[in-house]
């Protein structure tokens, strides 16, 4: 529910507004009214923030600047906002706000607001949000840092606000597979057989997907799966698809999330939109119990000496890591560097108490995709304890810090420079914030 909450403040809250309509700004041809306002507060407050005098206003500041942004995008010729553009973005978040509620239906109940409505409202919170950014990286895209720029900014900065570094943690992989047998494969594919040759004899596609796909999300949709580029599908499915006429329904096709059966819906260029049954592979228990026997002797093997954990890496993992050592990547970062925060609960508190090059035991996990169970055994590679930044060990992390400091004065300064020169009026009842006096000339 995190997720939901934090793409709920990016719509700008416009579906919760409130009947209240009085006018606290004006910003160029933008108004800034007193419901904005009052969202925004509401939402900082609903996530565990203490309620101070400050946070109005800081709010304030935020909203004032956004509006400064989105009227001078407005009034800029460089910049455009298309209706695809926004039609795109809008149905991204209905679909994620789909994936998370589980329907269109608990959509519109959750919103009390039929699905057409939201896109109404969306579009008007998506075109500003657009104009933001656009506007905002004409200001700071051609920001560059230069390492003595990075230098300063740490010699710049007093010790208690030189950042703290958390303990970070380089992991391995090997990774062992339940497998199909073959008998449980043929099923699987007569039964997308069965659905084809229905299909063929004028049963439904999309009434086949809603009851039988395991893929919930689009099994909600009838299958379909909405307009995707070359490159956004798993490889086999992307070749098997990108062969189809209209309406034409594929083979069988195996992937790693397991057996598809695709019907093409439309195609634009490079662009297609297409409906899919899917069945992922249930695994008995015996292919459960037959992987963790293997992983158990290759955790034998590595203990006796008999192979090193690379080694065996290479020579038994089943997981597409193995074609990197085995190393771990991290999805939030997309770096090989782990916090503890951002390790899974079942292997934190292991990892917290071994040693660099130890090696866990065998434990039941899901595969990097999450398409399947697996079995793997995990090597601390390195670590490096909690620290402040230093230049020698945290250049890179000190550099975002300083481009960020840079990009933050240049946008201090393009506001000043365009305070001058828009129409800016605010109530007065803010007249004690501390930021009032920046925005009134």
């Amino acid at each position: 529910m995190k997720n939901l909450l934090f793409l709920f403040i990016l719509t700008n809250n416009l579906l919760f507004s409130q009947n209240i309509d009085k006018i606290e700004a004006i910003i160029g041809s933008e108004i800034l009214l007193t419901s904005d306002i009052e969202n925004q507060y509401n939402q900082v407050l609903s996530q565990g923030v203490i309620q101070t005098n400050n946070i109005r206003c800081d709010i304030l500041d935020e909203l004032l600047y956004q509006n400064l942004l989105i009227h001078h995008a407005k009034i800029d010729s460089t910049i455009e906002i298309t209706e695809d553009e926004v039609n795109q973005e809008v149905n991204k978040r209905i679909t994620f706000f789909e994936s998370q509620l589980g329907s269109l239906n608990k959509v519109e109940e959750y919103f009390k607001r039929s699905i057409d409505n939201m896109k109404e409202e969306l579009s008007v919170v998506v075109s500003d949000q657009l104009y933001t950014q656009k506007k905002q990286n004409i200001i700071i895209n051609n920001v560059k840092i230069t390492p003595n720029e990075v230098k300063d900014y740490l010699y710049s900065l007093e010790s208690d606000d030189v950042p703290l570094i958390p303990t970070q943690l380089e992991l391995s992989q090997l990774v062992i597979l339940p497998k199909l047998s073959s008998e449980k494969k043929k099923s699987i594919k007569d039964k997308l057989d069965g659905f084809r040759k229905r299909i063929y004899s004028g049963e439904d596609f999309k009434v086949l997907a809603t009851l039988y796909s395991d893929d919930v999300v689009s099994a909600n949709n009838g299958g379909e799966l909405g307009f995707m580029s070359r490159g956004e599908l798993l490889p086999e499915f992307e070749r098997a698809a990108f062969k189809l006429k209209d309406n034409e329904i594929s083979e069988v096709v195996e992937t790693k999330f397991g057996f598809h059966l695709i019907q093409m819906i439309e195609r634009r260029g490079e662009q297609i939109n297409a409906r899919h049954i899917l069945i992922k592979p249930k695994f008995s228990s015996s292919s459960i119990k037959i992987a963790s026997d293997e992983i158990s002797l290759i955790k034998l093997e590595i203990d006796s000496g008999l192979i090193s954990f690379d080694d065996a890496v290479v020579k038994y993992s089943e997981d597409n890591s193995k074609n990197n050592g085995g190393l771990i990547i991290n999805p939030n970062s997309g770096s090989t560097d782990f916090t503890y925060d951002d390790l899974d609960p079942s292997i934190k508190y292991i990892v917290q108490n071994m040693n660099i090059g130890e090696v866990t035991s065998p434990s039941l996990t899901k595969s990097n995709d999450g398409s399947q169970a697996a079995y793997r055994l995990i090597r601390l590679n390195n670590m490096v304890e909690e620290h402040k930044a230093n230049i020698t060990n945290d250049f890179d992390v000190l550099k975002e810090y300083a481009l960020l400091d840079k990009k933050q004065k240049y946008i201090d300064k393009w506001i000043i420079d365009n305070i001058n020169n828009t129409y800016i009026q605010i109530n007065e009842n803010f007249s004690s914030c501390n930021c009032y006096n920046k925005w009134i000339k």
